[in-house]
């Protein structure tokens, strides 16, 4: 009898449920978020091509004070950083209507999701005063898989390379299977079945497509991933949004020759790169773009902002440089004490002002930039030409790039390291941060010297350490990543609506060096080589990291204090800025000495990486392989085409490699 009752019930809700509206119209209702200003929204719905405050209306919602003009009125209306829930309306399948969005403070703020039938089929961000928002009432159909974002970096490092994509589910059915496919510069096209799947109607999936992409020789390729037959069922209702694109860009690792750094024998030559006649001015840092150009930032003043100077082949004949500053510099990019670029080409720094506002409050953060030449520093509606912006983290002193949009920062206002996750950027010049989402690691004891020497970061993304210097402690120290559990809610903010805000607890961290550092500042890192400037007096110093704490391997005293930012470049050199003297400087060493021999030249093959952990690549094919242990016994024998081999079932130590008639030796780490 239970059982009868319960299956009635739910009949008469799905009556209930799908007979809201009548025939031929479909139940709509609006979600409006606000953010730090929900008073400064208002907005109204009505059919396409009408005016605000037209007879034609169908609802108006916010704070009628702000009105169609878009006055300047701060009383009533929605509250700050909340969801209105507005509806629901029926209205006519197929007809197309408008939002009329106004903002009183003129900067936007205010987000609208449009769900049609229940589905969130429209987002809209207001960034500007007056704007017009339009959608279509369509129901969505019921198999449509959009891929929604090709993961893979747009700048990788030869080897195995993962093709990874995140799909969309558009259409009301969930999806269990699906075809995912690839082809490499138009070729043969690699396709997987992935079933067994539970991806629900607007949700999204993130993916890695089963065969791994082996590029034979680093340049760009034009690489295009897509998914099909959605359910066993061919194609979706919207094939158009079924692929995505991109060129990708193989590059060769850099190379380490840190021993020619600390050798005692060699000498150096301090190749000025740039400097004020270049229009660098107080340089904190500095990093390279993935595609080999030089960016640094110049601190600037609070109030005008900083700026940046880009290096097109630096150091070599034919450099040029480009100094651009935001015209929005003054908020998103004020005293900027760092910069670090992730592998998709976008680029964040960090602001070390208190307030990025200038009213004394403590509302400030990173910064995400396009490093687009036809984005960035061009004017974008009323925020100038950031992607995006997180405001908890005043004071920040230093950032470092994870990977996307993904970065870490040292928090000298909170004493914290904060990773931050951007997500999706809002887009140039927008305002739309609540799908920002952000980790606070609390308790270390952390303290920079003062809010102009840096205290910058750099991640092991191999063995997941994030190093940083810690001023004021004289000392470096090191963050595990992959340890901590959520704890609840930091002590200090929010200062805007996130989609995650949380603080991490248990996590594991140490010091690395403690002693021979006065103000260290600048850090980097490749393999088991750490890199830390002192500010105080110049010092460039080494460390071996095979033990902790960390051996101090080498040091080069440059005699010049000032020196803040230092990056490894791409051909393993040291650069680094001095924001006392106003320049940027190469270190050339006199011997090129490395400590492994990253590349094996066999009659024009290259092999690589050595010493090596798991596979070694080849930049050519090989007919006929054969890895000799120190004994002669022959452990690995491949033939037919092969431009990879794995050895991370063997030993650590020396073995011999003979590829098509040729030896030489190689590393097993």
């Amino acid at each position: 009898m239970k059982k009868v009752i319960f299956i009635i019930g739910i009949l008469l809700m799905s009556i209930y449920t799908f007979s809201q509206c009548p025939a031929g119209q479909t139940e709509v209702t609006i979600d409006v978020g606000t953010d730090n200003w929900g008073e400064e929204v208002y907005w109204e719905l009505t059919p396409t091509g009408n005016n605000c405050g037209s007879s034609a209306t169908l609802f108006s919602g916010g704070n009628a004070g702000v009105g169609c003009s878009a006055v300047n009125n701060t009383s009533g209306g929605y509250a700050d950083n909340t969801t209105i829930n507005e509806g629901p309306w029926c209205l006519t399948d197929g007809a197309t209507y408008d939002i009329l969005s106004r903002d009183g403070y003129g900067d936007g703020g205010a987000q609208f999701i449009v769900n049609i039938a229940t589905f969130p089929l429209y987002t809209f961000n207001a960034s500007d005063d007056i704007e017009t928002f339009s959608f279509t009432v369509n129901a969505p159909p019921a198999i449509d898989g959009e891929m929604h974002h090709f993961e893979t970096p747009a700048y990788v490092f030869i080897g195995n390379i993962d093709l990874k994509g995140e799909i969309k589910n558009l259409g009301s059915t969930t999806i269990n299977s699906m075809d995912v496919n690839y082809t490499i510069n138009g070729g043969t096209t690699n396709t997987q079945n992935l079933s067994g799947l539970n991806v629900y109607p607007f949700t999204t999936y993130k993916y890695t497509h089963p065969t791994v992409w082996t590029p034979a020789i680093t340049g760009s390729y034009n690489v295009e991933l897509w998914i099909s037959n959605i359910n066993a069922q061919g194609a979706d209702a919207v094939p158009s949004n079924d692929n995505l694109i991109k060129i990708i860009n193989v590059k060769d690792p850099i190379p380490n020759i840190i021993p020619s750094y600390t050798s005692t024998t060699n000498t150096f030559t301090y190749d000025l790169i740039v400097n004020s006649s270049d229009q660098i001015d107080q340089p904190r840092d500095l990093d390279f773009h993935p595609n080999g150009d030089l960016w640094v930032t110049n601190t600037g003043t609070e109030n005008s902002g900083g700026s940046t100077v880009k290096i097109e082949n630096p150091g070599v004949p034919g450099q040029t440089d480009l100094w651009e500053q935001d015209g929005n510099a003054w908020h998103f990019m004020s005293l900027p004490s760092g910069i670090a670029f992730s592998n998709n080409g976008n680029f964040a720094t960090s602001t070390s002002v208190l307030d990025a506002n200038h009213q004394g409050n403590s509302f400030t953060g990173p910064t995400l930039w396009s490093s687009d030449p036809l984005i960035y520093a061009k004017p974008s509606g009323g925020n100038g030409s950031h992607l995006d912006m997180l405001h908890e983290s005043p004071h920040c002193m230093g950032i470092c790039s994870e990977e996307e949009n993904v970065f870490w920062v040292y928090d000298d206002f909170n004493k914290d390291i904060v990773r931050y996750d951007f997500v999706d950027d809002h887009g140039p010049g927008n305002s739309d941060h609540d799908d920002g989402e952000v980790l606070r690691y609390q308790g270390m004891g952390l303290s920079a010297i003062n809010h102009t020497i840096v205290c910058h970061l750099v991640l092991d993304k191999d063995k997941k350490w994030l190093y940083f210097t810690d001023g004021s402690n004289q000392r470096v120290m090191r963050l595990d990543i992959t340890t901590g559990n959520l704890g609840g809610s930091p002590s200090w903010g929010p200062q805007e609506t996130l989609a995650e805000y949380q603080k991490i607890t248990g996590f594991t961290f140490e010091e690395v060096v403690t002693t021979g550092l006065v103000q260290p500042a600048g850090i980097d890192m490749i393999d088991d080589r750490l890199v830390v400037t002192d500010h105080s007096n110049g010092d460039i110093i080494f460390y071996d990291l095979n033990s902790i704490p960390a051996t101090e391997i080498g040091r080069i005293q440059t005699n010049e204090p000032g020196i803040m930012g230092t990056v490894i470049g791409p051909n393993g050199r040291i650069w680094y800025a001095n924001a006392t003297l106003d320049k940027v400087v190469k270190i050339e060493p006199s011997t090129i000495i490395s400590g492994v021999e990253e590349n094996i030249l066999l009659v024009g093959n290259r092999v690589y990486p050595n010493p090596v952990e798991s596979t070694l690549f080849f930049s050519n094919y090989a007919n006929i392989v054969q890895i000799f242990d120190i004994t002669g016994k022959l452990v690995i024998f491949e033939n037919n085409n092969i431009n990879s081999i794995d050895v991370s079932r063997l030993d650590k130590g020396i073995y011999l490699i003979e590829i098509d008639g040729v030896k030489t030796k190689f590393v097993k780490k």
